[in-house]
């Protein structure tokens, strides 16, 4: 019980992991509310709060359990949609090599634009930093396809 509790605890509570829990169990939930409800109008003072107590136990213990499998089964689903959407982007950047347009600047790094991407980073560097349909997707280390599109776009 103190294990499971000390996991519920370290966990990182995000709130995708709280919607989809409440989802899944919204009855247990509902019905330790209204025994709670019940129990504070009910019992006297020192037993009211021992079950109060041993309830809001039960549903932490319970709760931490499915949270921490919620949590996996989301973090699982990211992973998948953006490894998808990098695929995507590399294989726009192939159809789109011959439309990118270059623009240099002064101190070393360029910034690549097509219609669906755009591409920035600095010569040497190793990393760029990706954007598709204006929606940022982070710092990629160049691999031989943002090369050759980076390539393309210099021969311009």
């Amino acid at each position: 019980m103190i294990k499971s509790l000390g996991v519920f605890m370290n966990m990182d509570l995000n709130v995708d992991v709280w919607i989809e829990f409440l989802k899944q169990n919204w009855l247990v939930i509902v019905v330790a509310l209204v025994i709670l409800f019940l129990v504070l109008n009910f019992v006297k003072t020192v037993v009211k709060w021992a079950l109060v107590l041993v309830i809001a136990a039960f549903i932490i213990i319970y709760s931490g359990i499915s949270l921490k499998d919620i949590g996996n089964a989301v973090e699982t689903v990211k992973d998948q949609a953006a490894d998808i959407t990098k695929s995507e982007v590399l294989q726009m950047m192939k159809k789109e090599a011959a439309e990118a347009e270059i623009t240099q600047n002064g101190d070393g790094t360029f910034t690549i634009k097509t219609p669906n991407l755009e591409v920035t980073g600095s010569d040497g560097d190793g990393k760029v930093k990706v954007k598709f349909h204006g929606v940022s997707l982070g710092e990629w280390k160049v691999n031989d396809t943002i090369e050759a599109f980076i390539e393309e776009a210099k021969r311009k």
